[in-house]
């Protein structure tokens, strides 16, 4: 049946009616998309801008930053006394809570008692709690602090020219023979600042738990850094001969008197609150392990004398070291030609009794006047959760 010319036609209409729209939107659709195109790069293009100028401008602060502290530094950086050397100040991040009351008793070395104890609290205004995120991971840490109690520091700090550090410092392994005060340990340094090394028992919080120290109670902490076996210890290190005679400073032996448990328990009532040891007999531990060693000056063992011990109202505790005829302790009743000496540990007075031949007699536990009411540290609160 033949088609009609008209719907023929219609159809032929139709199809180019089709191809029309489909030209025409394949069109617009690449018209859209050419003109999409164009503001993208538009768009990129500032982006670039922009982070270039970003880029700059950080590059730019930075610089003035550099500026700004280089100029700070020369602010900040004193003149001292005589005009020609730069004075840099230290903040110190935190402060020592130890078991050592006074320099007297104070291990010269770190790790050689290590029943003793310390809580290191940071100052949350220079370091914060999450400074220590991942330090409780390492055993062991140096410590950085200064020898506060140093009787010149004044001096030193005020007006070095006058503050006559001298060169050579009596050493204790020497018996009293000087050396020079750079190739020793000595406290009484050009610079009194102190490099030690501690167990780590726990971190909690911006409390730090230690063990092993050689740190005065009150000790102002300029920085800690963990211990790395593989770089901080030196294999095929040497030291002078004086210095590994270890046994010059070891004692014959210690004991303790009849009397000493009695009077250790009536003053651990008062202490034990504040006292970073659980038990008395951990305490008498601690004590047996300082006294392991002749903890005397070398003028005491040269020439056997008491010592007055106070509590400064000021900054620091202070030892002095008095004329023998002044019995300002009292020698042993039952051995009248030996002096008695006093070992402040936790606020408590050791009395102990050393002969010729370096026997000690430990004889009894008072707790001392002066320390009795000593502010505690805020690590008191943190001491029952790590125990």
């Amino acid at each position: 049946m033949a088609i009609p010319a008209r719907v023929k036609e219609a159809h032929i209409t139709l199809a180019f009616a089709t191809v029309a729209i489909s030209v025409t939107t394949l069109f617009l659709s690449s018209f859209l998309y050419r003109r999409r195109c164009k503001r993208l790069e538009v768009r990129i293009r500032e982006l670039e801008a922009s982070l270039e100028s970003s880029v700059e401008k950080g590059a730019a602060e930075r610089r003035g930053r550099v500026r700004a502290q280089q100029a700070l530094r020369k602010v900040v950086t004193q003149k001292s006394g005589d005009g020609s050397k730069e004075v840099y100040p230290m903040v110190p991040i935190g402060t020592v809570r130890s078991c050592f009351s006074t320099r007297n008793g104070t291990p010269r070395q770190p790790l050689v008692v290590p029943l003793a104890r310390a809580c290191l609290v940071l100052d949350p205004a220079r370091a914060s709690a999450e400074a220590l995120e991942g330090f409780s991971d390492y055993s062991h840490c140096w410590i950085l602090y200064v020898f506060h109690l140093n009787t010149d520091l004044e001096k030193m700090w005020k007006d070095p020219a006058r503050s006559k550090i001298k060169a050579k410092v009596r050493v204790p392994r020497l018996k009293g023979g000087k050396m020079g005060v750079l190739a020793t340990r000595s406290p009484h340094r050009p610079c009194p600042i102190g490099l030690s090394v501690a167990k780590i028992e726990a971190v909690d919080g911006e409390a730090i738990w230690l063990s092993g120290v050689d740190l005065v109670d009150g000790t102002p902490i300029l920085d800690i850094k963990p211990y790395l076996p593989y770089s901080d210890s030196v294999k095929g290190a040497t030291v002078p001969t004086w210095v590994q005679e270890d046994a010059t400073l070891a004692v014959g032996s210690i004991s303790f008197s009849s009397d000493f448990a009695s009077s250790l328990s009536s003053c651990w009532v008062h202490v034990e609150k504040q006292s970073l040891y659980d038990t008395s007999e951990q305490f008498e531990s601690l004590i047996k392990e300082v006294l392991t060693w002749d903890i005397r000056s070398v003028s005491q063992r040269t020439r056997p004398h008491p010592v007055a011990i106070k509590s400064s109202d000021t900054v620091c505790d202070e030892i002095e070291e008095v004329n023998f005829k002044e019995e300002i302790y009292p020698q042993s009743t039952d051995h009248p030609n030996e002096v008695v000496y006093h070992l402040i540990l936790e606020g408590i007075d050791v009395s102990y009794r050393i002969d010729e031949n370096l026997n000690i007699v430990v004889e009894k536990a008072n707790v001392h006047p002066d320390f009795a009411n000593k502010k505690r540290h805020s690590c008191l609160a943190h001491r029952d959760s790590v125990r």
